[in-house]
């Protein structure tokens, strides 16, 4: 009956019925197709704290713990069944950019197959981009004095010079200049791939970082040297004149107890130099935060991060360092020149705060070693302030064929010492106050009380590494399923980076070695990489849940970041950033465009940023990038993956 039916419609000429009713069959045969398959399966890793954020987290995506870890077939996809398990999918993904593959930034997966990636062409120079529906501009390469290496909160030379004091390095704090200027870092003449890891521990290329200053002004005390087209790290030191490598066999000797990358894991290195401290413990798996000011010894973390080796510019000058409560096992300072008891102490203070109880401070400076008056002054200045805090010393030694001293002090466990003191200077801090708050914070003047387990029992030191990775944190939520949720968190990490990202993105993982996770989380993805030669800092947002101290915890480092602010690192120097459901919260607070632009001056040539985020902000950061000529592609409706290319426009504007 349907057949005459037709024919009769045919016949009678009712061409628009006949036009909607294949319409109709069109939509309906699209809606059966699409509901018999499984939708998106995302969480978010900014979502995976518990008491550490007012918001309760979703469940881990990894509900079956077991994923195979054999390499995945060649050109097929990534799939999740009912199940939760990984799968293979003969979709051909063979279709990429004309440069070679890109990660892709898989925190989770789509259960259905991907819509074709989507590539992006190279677009014509000096493209319009629109950053809204009535702001058009265009871009331009920041022009200003050594614009290769600006920083745009740490070179706010405005800000600086209206500082009513530097007596405390306000000059060297954050500055950030408003608005934040939407302009392009040139790169230094001569620009090259970096060294690969491990040789860049030793040797970078000066055309890189061309600054000659400390090649000169450190020349006998052999922190860098000049050889043909590189700089060169023989890895001497102010006190490392029998080599770095010995300086830190002679620390363990002198304190067995602290047993580097078993019971010393995180370190912070005051006033690094050139870092290569936290770059020879590298080794003996201990991982340093380096950190020393932009000042005049010209460009030291900016050789670090060359180097391969992590580091931050920071100061101790009248603001918390941004880092969380009791997070380093041990701190170091070798020459740092940090007055230590100015203001009251402050300085000390703020090592005390970050310092884990039971952590070691180890100085070695010439107050430790020296006779004459000055020197003296100093170290009995420092005597009365570490008794204050209850610091004890544990081993004061002097190192015979280096000709230098140094003193190893111990940060209580409980705060019985503070009560017992005869004068309760410093005094304890409010109990009130916000644990970790360190962003745009003041230096303390008062000692915070330690931390009690739940049982009210003294703090316990971590689990030995590598065991402390995976270990319960002690600063994780004591909510009924936090500690479910962080087994889940980091089974969930494991498999992801096992069967995705190492074997099925062809990734050329031996590229990459300075790694930023965007919004950490629990740190579980820097430990699903912990096995390969790479480190990761872990960034939390200071606007969202606070997991900093988990990330420590597990033998991680990481610190507090706002991204509508400049980060404090120079140009360059990441060769991977990493973001999960990052940029839709942070188009509530500010442009995603400077967002864009900072990422952009961190990230080397070459360099690649994975994004996980709803398809209308990937489609808007994906034009974005389009503009600054990056090659990117577009997985499953949720995955951007692009790479920063030497593109650079030809207009300039003044900063």
């Amino acid at each position: 009956m349907a057949i005459p039916k037709m024919q009769n419609l045919l016949k009678e000429r009712k061409y628009p019925f006949i036009f909607l009713l294949f319409l109709l069959l069109i939509l309906v045969t699209l809606f059966l197709i699409s509901n018999s398959q499984s939708p998106f399966y995302i969480i978010p890793s900014t979502d995976l704290s518990t008491t550490q954020s007012q918001q309760k987290p979703p469940p881990s995506s990894d509900n079956n713990t077991t994923a195979s870890a054999r390499p995945p077939p060649q050109n097929q996809e990534v799939l999740l069944n009912d199940t939760g398990d990984v799968e293979w999918n003969s979709t051909d993904l063979s279709t990429k950019s004309q440069q070679k593959p890109l990660p892709s930034d898989d925190n989770t997966f789509s259960a259905s197959p991907p819509p074709t990636p989507i590539i992006i062409s190279t677009p014509p120079q000096n493209q319009v981009v629109t950053g809204g529906p009535d702001e058009d501009f265009e871009w331009n390469v920041c022009e200003l004095s050594e614009a290769a290496d600006y920083i745009p909160c740490l070179d706010n030379y405005k800000a600086i010079k209206a500082l009513k004091s530097r007596r405390y390095m306000e000059h060297r704090e954050r500055h950030c200049p408003q608005p934040s200027p939407r302009c392009l870092v040139p790169l230094p003449e001569g620009y090259k791939i970096p060294v690969p890891w491990p040789k860049s521990r030793d040797m970078i290329w000066y055309s890189n970082v061309p600054h000659p200053k400390l090649v000169e002004y450190k020349k006998d005390q052999h922190w860098v040297l000049k050889s043909d087209d590189y700089l060169v790290f023989p890895g001497g030191g102010t006190q490392f004149k029998d080599g770095v490598g010995h300086y830190i066999e002679s620390i363990e000797k002198t304190l067995p107890i602290i047993e580097w990358g078993k019971h010393t894991r995180v370190i912070l290195d005051v006033g690094c130099g050139v870092a290569s401290f936290g770059g020879y413990l590298l080794d003996k798996d201990v991982i340093t935060m380096s950190f020393a000011p932009k000042d005049e010894h010209e460009a030291q973390i900016q050789f670090a991060l060359e180097r391969g080796i992590p580091a931050t510019l920071s100061v101790i000058g009248t603001q918390r360092l941004t880092f969380p409560d009791n997070s380093y096992d041990l701190i170091h300072c070798a020459r740092c020149r940090v007055h230590w008891d100015a203001d009251g102490g402050k300085p000390l203070l703020e090592l005390n705060r970050i310092l884990r109880p039971g952590g070691y401070f180890i100085w070695s400076a010439t107050p430790v070693y020296r006779d004459d008056e000055r020197d003296q002054n100093v170290w009995k200045a420092m005597v009365a302030l570490t008794e204050a805090i209850c610091w004890k010393v544990v081993k004061k030694t002097f190192f015979n064929s280096a000709g230098i001293g140094l003193v190893i002090y111990q940060k209580p466990v409980s705060s019985s010492c503070y009560d017992n003191r005869k004068e309760n200077n410093p005094p304890l801090c409010d109990q009130n106050s916000r644990p970790n708050n360190s962003w745009y914070v003041p230096l303390d003047s008062c000692l915070r009380a330690l931390p009690v387990t739940g049982n009210g029992d003294v703090y316990n030191w971590p689990a030995p590494w590598p065991d402390r990775l995976k270990s319960k944190p002690g600063t994780l939520s004591s909510e009924a399923d936090a500690e479910e949720m962080f087994n889940q968190d980091t089974k969930h990490w494991s498999a992801l980076v096992q069967d995705v990202y190492l074997g099925g993105l062809a990734i050329n993982w031996s590229r990459v070695r300075n790694v930023m996770d965007m919004n950490a989380g629990y740190g579980g993805f820097a430990a699903a990489l912990i096995d390969l030669p790479l480190w990761v800092i872990n960034v939390v947002p200071n606007h969202g849940p606070d997991t900093l101290s988990v990330i420590f915890d597990r033998g991680l480092i990481g610190l507090y970041h706002d991204w509508c602010e400049s980060l404090n690192t120079y140009p360059r120097t990441y060769d991977l950033l990493h973001s999960s459901f990052l940029f839709r919260n942070l188009t509530q607070r500010c442009d995603i465009i400077d967002v864009l632009v900072e990422v952009d001056r961190v990230l080397r040539p070459g360099g690649i940023l994975l994004v996980q985020d709803t398809i209308e902000m990937i489609t808007k950061v994906r034009s974005i990038l389009e503009t600054l000529h990056w090659s990117t592609t577009v997985q499953q409706e949720q995955f951007l993956v692009g790479e920063k290319g030497f593109w650079r426009p030809d207009k300039r504007i003044k900063v």
